[in-house]
């Protein structure tokens, strides 16, 4: 384990669990609502990107896969030296769900699932990962979730039986649409990690969660 200010980060990869569950990162958003690359931002010596891939490498996902609109650049070369695979995705204007499609086309067969994680939640811990790829493998359902104070959060974890569901054109609310079809099948997963539903979509949650990074990429001079 190692510290980032008050925040631990665990840096030794753990074996992956008996079920095969890879971590799916979509990663080709403009950050529009943030005005700058969530993705690269410093999240108490670590950024964004390799939190979120520490955390589902840390919890037991057999492989990380990260969807981006190019398979070049500091972004992509980031994923690759925290120990993630490139998904390049050809239809970024998608949103989220064209991220996992694109990545899902490069899932080996023998995968059970997924656990879909947005690149804006990283204050996940790995330790919630785990519990939810054991209660996955614990499951025959197809869907498992973490929530805190009775509130859904990420990562999301998809079996395989719904990866066609996902790959469908018409879904109104991306990957929320298959959820929301599966309501009554969810396996929910009680978990006492906040950032499970700590989405860091503006500069104003940055500034808020990461006073001091915020502090010395925005105001110092």
């Amino acid at each position: 384990m190692e510290s980032a200010g008050w925040l631990t980060v665990t840096t030794a990869f753990i074996s992956p669990l008996p079920v095969d569950v890879w971590g799916v990162v979509p990663c080709s958003g403009r950050s529009s609502r943030m005005g700058t690359p969530k993705a690269m931002l410093d999240a108490g010596g670590w950024t964004f990107l390799e939190r979120v891939i520490n955390s589902l490498r840390g919890g037991g996902c057999g492989r990380v896969l990260v969807s981006l609109p190019t398979s070049t650049g500091p972004v992509a070369a980031k994923a690759r030296a925290a120990g993630a695979s490139v998904v390049e995705n050809p239809y970024p204007e998608e949103g989220p769900i064209g991220s996992l499609r694109a990545a899902l086309a490069t899932v080996e067969l023998e995968v059970e699932g997924v656990a879909f994680c947005p690149v804006d939640h990283p204050l996940i811990q790995a330790e919630t990962v785990r519990s939810l790829v054991i209660k996955f493998g614990d499951t025959e359902g197809p869907l498992v979730v973490p929530t805190f104070k009775g509130k859904r959060g990420h990562p999301v974890l998809f079996r395989r039986s719904l990866f066609d569901e996902l790959i469908a054109p018409e879904l109104p609310e991306g990957a929320r649409t298959v959820v929301h079809n599966h309501l009554d099948d969810i396996a929910e997963v009680p978990v006492e990690d906040e950032g499970t539903v700590t989405d860091i979509n503006y500069l104003s949650d940055y500034r808020r969660h990461f006073p001091r990074e915020y502090r010395l990429r925005f105001q110092a001079r």
